[in-house]
C-alpha cells in the first residue's frame, strides 16, 4: 500500500472505484432499492436491564451473522454516500457494509482497518448517531439510518469469533527513521500504526502499567470488555508497533533525551487528565471525587474486586453523580454495579442539552438510574468524621444561550433543597493533563491548558512536534482523537520526506 493510499485515499475517486465493481453491481440490482427501504432497522440484542444492573458484562450482545446481513441489505449504496464524510476517520463504509451483505465478513473488516485500528473498539463506544449515521441517506427518505456502528463491531467481532485470517496490506519499506509516541490512547494508538504501515520504526511511551489510555482507564468493562481492548491493542503491535509502559515522559526521560536517543518526531497523546471541580463548599470530605479517580479505581486498578484486588472504593446506599457527559453515565451506572440502592445523576441543563449519548441515557434509565435536571451543588454536607452525607442542591431555569450556543442555566433564589448522598462524583469535564506539555519549553498552549495546533497538520509551536486527543481538545470522542492521530500521522511523514 503507497502512502497516498494509507493516509491520502482520494476519497471520492476512491469511493467511485469501488462502487462500480461488478460484485457490487451485482448486489444493487439483487434486491431493488424500494425493497431495501422496507426492511426495517434491526435492534441491537442486550443483556435484561434487572441483570445488567448487577454485573460489569457487557450490555450490548451484538449481531448475529443473518441479522448482520440483514442489516447491511438497508445500505442503498449510494453514488454519494454522506456517512464517510461524517466519519473523522474516512472508513469506506459503503465497501464494508456490501462486503458484510455478500458474507465476506474477513474482507469488510480489512477495508474497516485501513483508515481504523480500532474498530471493535469504535463499534461499541463511539457516537455514530451524531457522524457517520446522521448522514445516512436513508434520512432523507424518512427512514432510520443504517446501523453502520453496530454493523462495525459485527465485522471486527464475527472474524475474532471464528479466528479468520483478514488480508493486511503489508507496511512500506523501512525508512529507518524512529518516531516516538507519548500516550497509548486512541490518538497515539492510530499514529502509530499509520506511521509503522509507512515503514517507520514507532515506540509507544505509556506511562500506566496497562496500555490504551483513556480506553483502559475511563469506559467501564460493560461498554468496553477488556479482552476486546487488548486485541485491538496486539493488532497495532502487530504492525511493529513497539509499547512501553510505566514509561513516564517527562520523569522516566525527557523530550530531549528522547531525541539524543534517535527520534525524529514526536506525537503527544497524554490525553486529558486533570478532573475539574466546582469549588464549592465541602469538595475535601471523604465521599467526594472526581469521575477520573472513580473510574480509574474501579476500571485500571481493578476496586470492583476488592479485597482480591487491593484498591478500595466506596460502596454506598446512594449515590450522586454531577455531570450529563458520558462519563457521567459512566459513573453513574459504575455506582449501581457496586451495589448502590439508589444512583442518581443531577445535571444543571434540561435534557434535551445533555451530551451524553442516546443510547447510554436509554440504558442508564432502564436500569432504574435517576435523573434530576436543572439542579447544581451548592455546598457537600459531612459528618463529624468528615465523611459525606448529604448535599445541597439548587434549582436552575435557562437563560440565554452562552458562548456554546446552549442556555446558559440561571439560579433560582431560593430554591435550595437537601439530599442524602454518601458517595458524590464529579464528572464535568477535565483538562489536558500537565505533566509533559508544561515542561516542554517553547510549546504554545491554550487557555486551558491545552496544546495548541495546526488544526490540518496537528503540528505544534516546535518543529517535529505535533498534538492530538485531549491533549488538544481537552475532552472529546475516540473517532475525533483516532482522526487527530491519522493526520498527524500524514503530517509527520510529510515533513519527515522534505527533511
Amino acid at each position: 500500500m503507497s502512502r497516498d493510499e494509507i493516509l491520502e485515499p482520494g476519497l471520492r475517486e476512491r469511493l467511485a472505484r469501488q462502487r462500480e465493481q461488478e460484485w457490487r453491481k451485482t448486489l444493487r440490482q439483487a434486491v431493488p432499492a424500494r425493497n431495501r427501504l422496507e426492511i426495517p432497522r434491526h435492534k441491537m440484542p442486550e443483556q435484561p436491564p434487572d441483570q445488567r444492573a448487577g454485573n460489569f458484562l457487557e450490555v450490548n450482545l451484538g449481531y448475529s451473522l443473518d441479522i448482520a446481513r440483514e442489516e447491511a441489505q438497508r445500505c442503498l449504496d449510494c453514488g454519494d454516500p454522506g456517512c464517510v464524510s461524517g466519519c473523522p476517520v474516512a472508513i469506506d463504509i459503503p465497501t464494508f457494509i456490501k462486503y458484510i451483505e455478500a458474507g465476506e465478513i474477513d474482507l469488510a473488516l480489512a477495508t474497516i482497518r485501513e483508515t481504523n485500528g480500532l474498530p471493535a473498539i469504535c463499534g461499541r463506544v463511539c457516537p455514530q448517531e451524531v457522524q457517520c449515521e446522521k448522514h445516512c441517506n436513508l434520512i432523507k427518505a424518512r427512514k432510520e439510518s443504517v446501523a453502520i456502528g453496530h454493523l462495525e463491531r459485527f465485522a471486527a467481532d464475527y472474524v475474532r469469533r471464528h479466528d479468520q485470517a483478514v488480508t493486511e496490506s503489508a507496511c512500506g519499506p523501512a525508512t529507518g527513521e524512529k518516531i516516538a509516541i507519548i500516550g497509548s490512547g486512541p490518538a497515539g494508538l492510530t499514529a502509530a500504526a499509520d506511521l509503522a504501515r509507512l515503514g517507520y520504526q514507532v515506540t509507544i511511551f505509556e506511562g500506566l502499567h496497562l496500555p490504551g489510555g483513556v480506553l483502559t482507564y475511563g469506559i467501564p468493562e460493560f461498554r468496553l470488555p477488556r479482552s476486546i481492548l487488548n486485541q485491538e491493542i496486539d493488532f497495532i503491535c502487530s504492525l511493529g508497533v513497539e509499547i512501553k509502559t510505566n514509561f513516564l515522559v517527562g520523569r522516566t526521560a525527557t523530550l530531549s533525551d528522547l531525541s539524543q536517543a534517535g527520534y525524529r518526531a514526536f506525537f503527544i497523546g497524554t490525553g486529558a487528565g486533570l478532573p475539574s471541580f466546582m469549588n464549592v463548599p465541602g469538595e475535601n470530605l471523604s465521599g467526594v471525587c472526581s469521575a477520573n479517580e472513580y473510574l480509574t479505581r474501579v476500571n485500571l486498578m481493578k476496586a470492583a474486586r476488592f479485597p482480591e484486588y487491593d484498591t478500595p472504593v466506596p460502596v454506598v446506599k446512594k449515590a450522586a453523580v454531577i455531570g450529563g457527559g458520558n462519563v457521567a453515565m459512566d459513573s453513574v451506572r459504575t455506582a449501581l454495579r457496586l451495589g448502590a440502592r439508589e444512583a442518581t445523576i443531577y445535571y444543571r441543563r434540561s435534557r434535551v442539552e445533555m451530551p451524553a449519548r442516546v443510547e447510554e441515557v436509554k440504558h442508564a434509565e432502564e436500569e432504574g438510574i435517576k435523573f434530576n435536571f436543572l439542579t447544581v451543588p451548592v455546598r457537600y454536607l459531612g459528618d463529624d468524621k468528615g465523611k459525606l452525607n448529604g448535599i445541597v442542591l439548587q434549582r436552575l431555569t435557562l437563560g440565554e444561550p452562552d458562548a456554546s450556543g446552549r442556555r446558559r442555566p440561571v439560579p433560582v433564589p431560593g430554591s435550595e433543597f437537601e439530599v442524602e448522598a454518601e458517595l458524590a462524583v464529579v464528572a464535568i469535564g477535565q483538562s489536558p493533563n500537565p505533566l509533559l506539555i508544561r515542561q516542554v519549553d517553547g510549546l504554545n498552549l491554550g487557555r486551558w491548558g491545552n496544546v495548541e495546533v495546526n488544526p490540518s497538520t496537528m503540528a505544534t509551536s516546535l518543529e517535529g512536534i505535533y498534538a492530538g486527543g485531549d491533549a488538544v481538545r481537552g475532552g472529546a470522542t475516540v473517532i475525533l482523537a483516532m482522526g487527530d492521530g491519522r493526520r498527524a500521522a500524514r503530517a509527520i511523514d510529510q515533513w519527515l520526506t522534505k527533511c
